[in-house]
C-alpha cells in the first residue's frame, strides 16, 4: 500500500517537475497530502503541477492537502499568488 503522504523535495525547480507529475499521476483518485517542510525552492513549472494536481483531486472527489509548509514554499507560493494551496502557510517576516 502507498503511503498517502508524499514528501516533497527541498528543490522544487524545472527537473523536479516531471517526476513529481509522475508520482502525483500514481496516486491519483486516493487521499494525498503533501509534506512541504523540506522545499527551499518552488519554481513555476512545479507549482503548475500542484495547482493542477489540487484541481484533479478536487475533480475526482479525493482529498488532497498541503502540510508543513516551509517558510520558502509559503513565500514561493504567495509570490506567486497561489497561496491557497496552503492555506496554513504564513509568510516570513521580512528582514532589514
Amino acid at each position: 500500500m502507498t503511503d498517502p503522504t508524499l514528501t516533497l523535495g527541498d528543490s522544487l525547480d524545472m527537473t523536479a517537475a516531471g517526476p513529481l507529475h509522475k508520482e502525483l499521476l500514481g496516486r491519483r483518485g486516493k487521499p494525498v497530502t503533501l509534506d512541504a517542510s523540506q522545499v527551499r525552492r518552488l519554481g513555476g513549472q512545479c507549482l503548475q503541477v500542484l495547482l493542477s494536481a489540487q484541481s484533479t483531486w478536487a475533480a475526482d472527489g479525493a482529498d488532497f492537502q498541503i502540510v508543513n509548509p516551509s517558510p520558502e514554499f509559503a513565500d514561493g507560493l504567495a509570490l506567486m499568488g497561489a497561496a491557497h494551496l496552503a492555506p496554513a502557510a504564513t509568510l516570513s517576516p521580512v528582514q532589514d
